[in-house]
């Protein structure tokens, strides 16, 4: 179906949390650093990859997995101002006090498992119960999967963009939505810190497991059977084939 509407286009990564070891590689620490985001390129090659909180040097990544609660000491300067001669703020917040109102929207959870595994579509096996994909996808794509997100939803509001980290856009908050009854999907990687570990034509898309079967489930009724849509799908094959949407 992927390879029908949206051809050529890359395929999305599924993530869970289990218990169980050996279901992915440990991750390497490459070029970029620390950051989650970065490590998923392996991942997105078909490689699966299982993180504990071990395998994860950042705090806030660590947090936004649910693997800890607190977060780095003056996170709210952090995050901020900073504090001169001290530390270095992100700028990303105008004052330490609106950091702090801020954090109370997000709150954290505990993880569910000893391992979050990252695996790519067509490297699932039967073993697998997935709880979120992940799309790393350009506007055209974007644009297709935001639309059927909201195909049986009666308000404008299946798909929420919640500002936060990278890691926080693909895990925490399609996390929470898990949790509800009517989940969301969530657009994400805005985070300026993690864009050098994408390439810069795209963004994340990532769907809560119910309304990705739901989703599924619409396809061949949608508008993506149309000739609208063909429009589109056509200019992504020629996007591809140009390799305007090469990865960092």
């Amino acid at each position: 179906m992927w390879e029908r509407f949206f051809t050529g286009a890359e395929l999305p990564l599924a993530w869970y949390y289990t218990d169980e070891a050996g279901r992915g590689k440990p991750p390497k620490v490459d070029k970029h650093g620390h950051c989650l985001i970065c490590a998923l390129s392996t991942a997105r090659k078909g490689i699966p990859l299982s993180f504990t909180a071990g395998d994860i040097a950042c705090s806030g990544g660590k947090r936004y997995l649910g693997f800890i609660e607190r977060l780095r000491p003056n996170f709210e300067y952090f995050l901020s101002c900073g504090i001169p001669g001290e530390l270095e703020g992100e700028r990303y917040k105008k004052s330490p006090e609106l950091v702090t109102e801020y954090l109370r929207y997000p709150p954290s959870f505990k993880a569910p498992g000893t391992f979050i595994v990252f695996k790519r579509w067509d490297v699932l096996e039967a073993a697998d119960e997935p709880q979120a994909v992940v799309f790393f996808a350009p506007p055209d794509v974007l644009s297709g999967l935001y639309t059927l997100a909201n195909f049986d939803e009666s308000d404008p509001y299946g798909v929420i963009a919640p500002m936060g980290a990278g890691c926080g856009s693909i895990v925490h908050f399609p996390y929470r939505e898990l949790q509800l009854p009517q989940p969301r999907a969530v657009l994400g990687m805005f985070d300026v810190s993690a864009r050098p570990c994408v390439s810069p034509h795209e963004l994340t898309f990532t769907v809560p497991w119910p309304k990705f079967l739901r989703m599924l489930d619409n396809a061949e009724e949608s508008f993506l059977i149309t000739g609208a849509w063909e429009k589109v799908r056509a200019r992504i094959v020629e996007s591809r084939s140009a390799g305007h949407h090469d990865r960092p």
